[in-house]
């Protein structure tokens, strides 16, 4: 589970951000848990700060400040991308000594949120279970990524194949938000490349099942394929 805090003396600007980041967070299928901390103190008086993942901090705090607040985080959590928020850009500078990633200059807006919010995901990528969620009429289902074999499509019916089974669903191949790994090898599939294990001439063999390419898509397979192989 991906673990975000905010930790900013203002409750209304811990609000407004939460209010941008979560749905995105929702979006992107991550299975996630949002914390809230008003001061540099109550952050790292938590039992929580070994496990955070993305830590969203405000620099001008009372007490504590953010930049100093970083530098203790550091000592026990060397793996918590950090984003500092400031309304001043003289302190963005103090930000390479605690390793952080990127800053939110106030009042920022919800675009620059979100593109920070990626540059984090993609710097967590790596440790992180990430989710397709199904819509359906009953509910939503998430499905893990890398338990995802191919999807096919029946005009306007989806089916997602999984090393275990299988679900089907309204939508696109054309709309669906994947990791570069997936690609489109024929207009009625889709496929995660982790699973295929060979590839011939029209066709190519996903998780052991035999599965059509078209000539369209056959030559930025046979690019995705080899970059794969090679890791």
């Amino acid at each position: 589970m991906l673990k975000v805090v905010c930790c900013d003396d203002e409750k209304e600007t811990r609000k407004a951000l939460i209010k941008i980041i979560e749905p995105e967070l929702q979006l992107q299928g991550l299975d996630y848990q949002v914390s809230e901390f008003s001061s540099g103190e109550e952050l790292l008086s938590s039992s929580r700060q070994e496990a955070i993942d993305l830590l969203f901090l405000d620099i001008e705090m009372n007490t504590l400040d953010g930049i100093e607040t970083a530098k203790r985080l550091r000592k026990i959590n060397q793996h918590a991308v950090i984003v500092f928020i400031t309304a001043f850009a003289d302190f963005v500078f103090q930000g390479y000594e605690v390793k952080a990633l990127n800053y939110l200059l106030k009042p920022y807006g919800e675009e620059k949120i979100i593109e920070v919010l990626h540059k984090a995901l993609d710097e967590l990528e790596t440790a992180q279970p990430k989710y397709f969620v199904v819509e359906q009429k009953a509910g939503a289902t998430k499905i893990a990524l890398k338990d995802i074999c191919y999807f096919t499509s029946d005009r306007r019916m989806l089916t997602v194949v999984t090393v275990k089974d299988s679900c089907t669903f309204y939508g696109k191949l054309s709309e669906l938000r994947l990791p570069d790994h997936f690609l489109r090898i024929h207009n009625r599939f889709l496929v995660n490349l982790n699973y295929v294990d060979q590839v011939e001439s029209a066709f190519l063999y996903c998780n052991r099942e035999q599965l059509p390419i078209s000539r369209k898509y056959r030559q930025s397979l046979m690019v995705s394929f080899a970059k794969n192989m090679l890791g």
